[in-house]
């Protein structure tokens, strides 16, 4: 089973229990064990159930199984773990932030908050990427630097069971989701008026601070939803997470076009 190929979850219920640990084996990194754990609680309803029985075998895991699932993780950015060859999904989510193709100031800093981190804690900083921006992962690292181990351990496991719930959602179909989803709104609304904006091109631009801001995602009109990124439907780029991204409405790109309408309202 590749990274990104799906499985529907009455396969897996079905499956032998080799087949069943072999497929979900990485959904926790380098972590079969709580695969295996599941496969015993066989069969599920839903996805749902399917993750709560993995992340139950979690909860109930010692602190030094727990504590080896957190030092499982690699470091963010790091060019000799990258080197040495990232699973599959640790690489897709790396890249899907842009973690593969930072600045060498970016990687400086990159390297300095891991360095600092791992020196206090003695593990691997660990964070859900797709649901941040390169920039808002540096700033969770210094927010969460000044924590105890224990607060830490904490934070880590909870970010490895939001990966491991999007691992989940790629990987296994069913009639229910998991609730990682949603949506943005573009709607336009004309004050003057009172009703939705026509063809006012809506563009999304991802905000950086210690490199260039990332590739935009236009959408033509209003009144319409733009999936979240790396969605069916979404923005044509890279996958992204919506945080630290700036929203721009063009009213008027030219300003000669500045003036009346036929009506003789003024022109925005």
């Amino acid at each position: 089973m590749t990274a990104t190929s799906q499985t529907p979850l009455a396969d897996l219920n079905a499956c032998s229990r080799a087949d069943f640990i072999a497929a979900l084996a990485n959904i926790f990194e380098y972590s079969p064990w709580i695969a295996e754990q599941a496969a015993d609680a066989r069969p599920f309803a839903g996805v749902t159930q399917l993750f709560e029985a993995m992340k139950a075998a979690v909860a109930r895991a010692p602190s030094e199984l727990r504590l080896a699932l957190i030092k499982a993780h690699p470091d963010l950015a790091n060019k000799t773990q990258r080197a040495a060859g990232l699973t599959a999904e640790s690489s897709a989510e790396q890249n899907s932030v842009g973690l593969d193709r930072l600045s060498d100031a970016e990687y400086a800093a990159f390297e300095r908050v891991h360095n600092a981190y791992r020196e206090k804690f003695g593990f691997p900083y660990i964070v859900c990427v797709r649901r941040h921006t390169k920039d808002s992962i540096l700033s969770d690292f210094e927010r969460r630097l000044p924590n105890d181990v224990t607060t830490e351990i904490a934070a880590s496991i909870a970010e490895i069971c939001r990966i491991a719930a999007l691992r989940v959602d790629q990987r296994v179909t069913s009639d229910d989701r998991l609730p990682v989803h949603g949506r943005l709104s573009t709607h336009v609304l004309d004050t003057h008026s009172g009703k939705p904006a026509e063809g006012i091109p809506v563009e999304l631009v991802e905000l950086s601070v210690l490199g260039g801001s990332g590739c935009s995602a236009l959408q033509q009109g209003c009144g319409r939803v733009i999936p979240p990124p790396n969605r069916p439907g979404g923005p044509a780029c890279r996958p992204r997470s919506w945080a630290g991204m700036q929203m721009m409405l063009h009213i008027c790109d030219d300003p000669n076009q500045i003036g009346t309408t036929a009506s003789g309202l003024p022109r925005i």
